[in-house]
Order: structure tokens, then C-alpha cells, then sequence
């Protein structure tokens, strides 16, 4: 197989997009940068992937000890970081291809129909959108970042992609998205509320289940895309399919553990009920242990979520001399009200056992997380270790 350059590119949406074409119509691949990255995680990056060059609007820089690429990829992507440093997802045309025609299939979309693209083109979210628009034929409209009024002003669109920060954000708005034929959710675990919340107003919601190595959402509603297969063994997701990825750019070992006889390995737990419909229940690694019992920090953030004095929560293990590890939390309060932890401890434990109840809060402005809305658990992680000094 012949091999090929690797163009990292640092733009804004709009820029990026069209240089993508570019790069593609001359048998390039790329590794697009979302441009707000500060520059000591930009160089981190360029190490660890190792392109040939970088450009920005400054210009074109070329870099050392590149390496080419198998001539299939059509880009590399850097997975959020939610849990450890971003790896190098290599993901290849026909993959891409394939992902954005299941979409169009399940979606049952119209020629002429139009995408609105307010998610990063740097992350599978924003890609998604021009492969899908690319194979369409149809032209999306493109804003370089996420803004209510731009996107609750923007007529001329009928299909869109948002995570649940964005739709949220949206709903508080009193944004009228009803209008869209779809309007696909996913990067991150949607709350019931949230979503009943968006079905009372009209809107045509589809909750999506995948990442960046099956070229994005790859499950819709619970139910897999034509071509994809997905199976639970010991409580793992797995999956398989036209739309996975190559390997993780310069990383075999890590490759190896993930991709095992043409199964992703998938570091999320689930299970398929009787009617097929696939429930997630949160990652592999999202277990506590503490005093010889294992909690799970989702079904305890979702609790959490929904007490009155309670806008937003994470949560995760930290260090306990006594219990090996205590349930810890941050919290963001709902309104002017601060929840004490005698009140969240009593809440939690009158739904689920009295021992997932936190033993520690941490009261913050504002839970850490990526672009796309998933928690960042080691940063959760850090906060609360700190806060108990």
C-alpha cells in the first residue's frame, strides 16, 4: 500500500472545511487542531502524531521526522481526553463513507436537505457533518463556533447535530427546534429529563451512541446502523462494522488491546434487552471501589443531577484511608441555593444504597468538561484529591 503526507491544520471551522476538500482532492490526509487548543497542547500533539507539517493563518510550517500515512486515511483525530492524554484516531475514507450513508439511510434524509455544522470540525461531530454533506451533494452551513442566537436565528438548515450542553442551552433559549427533521444528540450521556424535556417542545430528538473510533454516532435510539453489529460481553460493548476505525496513529500496543478479531473493544458498559435495544450504563472505568463495594459514578451523577438545589454534578473516587476510596462530588448549584452534604447524602440514599452516597463535596461553578460535553474525569478527579489537601 503506498504511503502519503499528514497535514495538521489549525482553523476555525469555516477555514477548515474548505482546506479539508483541498487536502482530500490531492490524496492528503489531515489532523485538523481545534484552534482555541493553547499552544503547549498543540506541540504535545505534533510529537505524539507526528504530521509533516502544520498551517494555520500565519502560514505553513514543516516539521521534522513526519511520518506518512497508509494512502486509505482520509484524516486523524484526537479523541476528547475525557479519561487520559487524547490518542491519534486514523480514520479512512471508506469508513467515513460508509458511516455518513447509514446515517442518510436510518435518517431517511431528502435531497436538498441541508446540515447545520456548529460543533468542531476538528472533533467526529463536526467531521461527520461534511462527509454526509460531501456524499449529498448538498452544501452545510458552517459557523466556526457555537452560539445561541446564531444557531436559534439560522433558517435555512433541516438536520442537526448538538451534545447536551448544546441542546440545553438551546431549550433555555426558547429556541424553536422543532422545525429541524432531526435533531441528533450525542457526545455524552443525555439525561431522561433533558430529553423529555426537548420531546414536549416539539423536537425531533435521536439519541446517538458512538465515538470517534466508529466515525461517530454508530447506534441511534438503542438500535445499531445497517452494517454495524454490536454485542455485550461481560457487561463490555463491543462492536463491529464498516465504520471502525483503522488503528491509533503510532500506537500498536494500544491498538492492540482495542481492536481484537475485528471487534472494538469499547470502554463503555451496556446491555441488550430482549427487544435488541442497546441501554449504555456508563464506562468500564467509571467504578469505584470503596469499602469492598463498587459504585458506579453515572447512576450516582444522575442522581445527584436531579435534586432541586442541584445544576450539574460529577463524580469520582479520591483517597481514603479508611475505605480504600470515598465517593467524592463536585456540584454546581441550582440557583441561589447551596446543597449541604448531610442533604445529597440523605437524597441519594433514600433511591440507591446508603454506601454510593457521597462522603465528600466539593461545591464549583462549573464541572470540567471537553468540547463535546463529556465529563473530564481526571481533571473531576484532581479538583476533589486537592480540595481534601
Amino acid at each position: 500500500m503506498s504511503e502519503t503526507r499528514l497535514l495538521a491544520l489549525r482553523y476555525p471551522n469555516r477555514l477548515l472545511a474548505g482546506r479539508l476538500a483541498e487536502i482530500w482532492d490531492q490524496g492528503m490526509a489531515a489532523l485538523p487542531i481545534n484552534p482555541l487548543l493553547p499552544a503547549a497542547e498543540v506541540r504535545e500533539l505534533l510529537e505524539q502524531l507526528r504530521p509533516h507539517s502544520i498551517e494555520d493563518k500565519t502560514g505553513v510550517t514543516e516539521l521534522p521526522d513526519g511520518v506518512a500515512m497508509d494512502e486509505d486515511v482520509a484524516v486523524v483525530l484526537t479523541t476528547s481526553g475525557a479519561s487520559g492524554t487524547p490518542k491519534g484516531v486514523e480514520l479512512s475514507h471508506s469508513a467515513l463513507t460508509a458511516s455518513a450513508r447509514a446515517y442518510a439511510d436510518r435518517l431517511g434524509t431528502q435531497p436538498g436537505e441541508r446540515w447545520l455544522c456548529c460543533l468542531p470540525i476538528s472533533h467526529i461531530g463536526g467531521l461527520g457533518i461534511l462527509i454526509r454533506s460531501r456524499l449529498a451533494g448538498t452544501t452545510p452551513v458552517i459557523h466556526d463556533r457555537f452560539d445561541v442566537s446564531a444557531v436559534a436565528g439560522e433558517a435555512g438548515t433541516t438536520l442537526i447535530s448538538l451534545v447536551p450542553t448544546t441542546l440545553v442551552r438551546l431549550l433555555d433559549a426558547g429556541a424553536d427546534l422543532s422545525r429541524y427533521s432531526a435533531v441528533l444528540v450525542g457526545g455524552a450521556s443525555l439525561q431522561d429529563a433533558q430529553a423529555e424535556r426537548a420531546r414536549a417542545a416539539g423536537v425531533h430528538l435521536v439519541q446517538t451512541y458512538g465515538m470517534t473510533e466508529t466515525c461517530g454516532g454508530c447506534n441511534f435510539d438503542g438500535r445499531s446502523l445497517d452494517g454495524v453489529e454490536m454485542k455485550v460481553v461481560d457487561g463490555q460493548i463491543l462492536i463491529r462494522g464498516a465504520t471502525l476505525m483503522n488503528r491509533y496513529r503510532l500506537r500498536p500496543d494500544l491498538t492492540a488491546e482495542v481492536l481484537r478479531d475485528g471487534w472494538l473493544h469499547t470502554a463503555d458498559r451496556g446491555r441488550i434487552g430482549p427487544d435488541g435495544i442497546l441501554e449504555v450504563l456508563g464506562r468500564t472505568d467509571d467504578l469505584i471501589l470503596t469499602g469492598g463495594e463498587l459504585v458506579s459514578v453515572t447512576e450516582v451523577e444522575n442522581l445527584l443531577q436531579t435534586h432541586p438545589q442541584v445544576a450539574d454534578a460529577a463524580v469520582a473516587g479520591i483517597s481514603d484511608y479508611r475505605w480504600g476510596q470515598a465517593v467524592a462530588a463536585l456540584v454546581v448549584p441550582a440557583g441561589g441555593a447551596i446543597p449541604s452534604l448531610k442533604d445529597l447524602k440523605s437524597f441519594v440514599s433514600l433511591h440507591i444504597a446508603g454506601f454510593k452516597a457521597p462522603k465528600r463535596i466539593l461545591i464549583v461553578d462549573a464541572i470540567p468538561r471537553t468540547s463535546s460535553g463529556k465529563i473530564r474525569r481526571q481533571a473531576v478527579r484532581d479538583l476533589l484529591e486537592e480540595s481534601t489537601g
